[in-house]
C-alpha cells in the first residue's frame, strides 16, 4: 500500500501539472485556475510527505526502492537533496525544537521570520541550479509563458512549503513549550479525521508522528488517541 500509495501522489502531480500548464486557461477572470492551483499545491505537500516517509522506512520494505521513490518525490518537489534532507530531519526527531534542531529558530517565533529562515537553511546552490533549468526548459522548450510557468509550477510549490512548515514545524513546535507536548516539544491538532487529512495529510498530528515516526502519513490516523493533548 505504501509504494502504491507514494507512486500514486507521484502520478497524479505530474499529470495535474502537464494538465494545467496544457489546457487550463491562464486568466484572472478564470474561477477554475485558482482550484487547480490549489489541488497542484497540496500535490505538492503531498509530495513532500511522501518523501519524508521514504526517510523514515516507511514507504517500502526494500531499502533501495524506499530511498528511490523518496529521493524521486523530493527532487520533484523542489530539486532537493533527499540525503541532505534526511540527515537534517533525523536531527529534528533527535533535538526537536531545541538549538539542535536544524528546523527550529531560537531568536523568533514570529512565523515568516521563522518560515525565512527555515527556507534560506534548506537552499542550496545545487537546487537553485535544476531549479533554473527547469524553469528554462518549460519557457523555451514546451514554449510556454513566464507568468504561466511560475503560477502554474513554482507558486504551488512555495504553497505547499508554507502548508507544511505551518503544519509540521510552526504550529506544533512553537513557544512556549508545556509539559503535556513533553518529550518531542510538540503539539497535536485536535482529533478530526479528515480535516487532519485535507490540512497536511494527517502531519497536524504531530505528537503522535514522533511518537510513532515510522507509521506512514496514511496510518498515522490511527495512533491518535483521543485524549492526546491539543493544540
Amino acid at each position: 500500500m505504501g509504494i502504491i500509495l507514494a507512486l500514486s501522489i507521484i502520478v497524479l502531480w505530474a499529470i495535474h501539472l502537464v494538465y494545467m500548464l496544457s489546457y487550463v486557461e491562464f486568466s484572472a477572470g478564470n474561477p477554475w485556475m485558482y482550484l487547480h492551483i490549489l489541488i497542484q499545491g497540496y500535490l505538492y505537500t503531498g509530495l513532500f510527505i511522501t518523501g519524508h516517509d521514504a526517510m523514515h522506512g516507511s514507504i517500502a520494505s526494500n531499502k533501495t526502492l524506499n530511498k528511490m521513490i523518496g529521493a524521486l518525490a523530493i527532487f520533484l518537489f523542489a530539486g532537493m537533496s533527499y540525503s541532505r534532507l534526511k540527515k537534517n530531519h533525523m536531527m529534528h526527531h533527535r533535538f526537536p525544537a531545541v538549538k539542535e534542531d536544524p528546523d527550529f529558530y531560537t531568536r523568533s517565533q514570529n512565523f515568516w521570520i521563522w518560515w525565512g529562515v527555515f527556507m534560506w537553511r534548506y537552499l542550496t546552490l545545487s537546487q537553485i541550479i535544476i531549479m533554473a533549468a527547469a524553469y528554462n526548459v518549460f519557457i523555451h522548450l514546451f514554449g510556454l509563458g513566464d507568468l504561466k510557468v511560475l503560477i502554474y509550477w513554482a507558486l504551488p510549490a512555495v504553497m505547499g512549503t508554507l502548508q507544511l512548515f505551518y503544519f509540521g514545524v510552526y504550529r506544533p513546535h512553537r513557544r512556549p513549550h508545556e509539559e503535556h507536548m513533553m518529550p518531542y516539544r510538540a503539539r497535536t491538532q485536535a482529533k478530526n479525521h479528515l480535516w487532519a487529512m485535507l490540512s497536511c495529510y494527517f502531519f497536524g498530528y504531530h505528537f503522535e508522528h514522533h511518537e510513532n515516526p515510522r507509521t506512514p502519513w496514511w496510518k498515522l490516523y490511527t495512533a491518535k488517541q483521543p485524549l492526546s493533548p491539543a493544540d
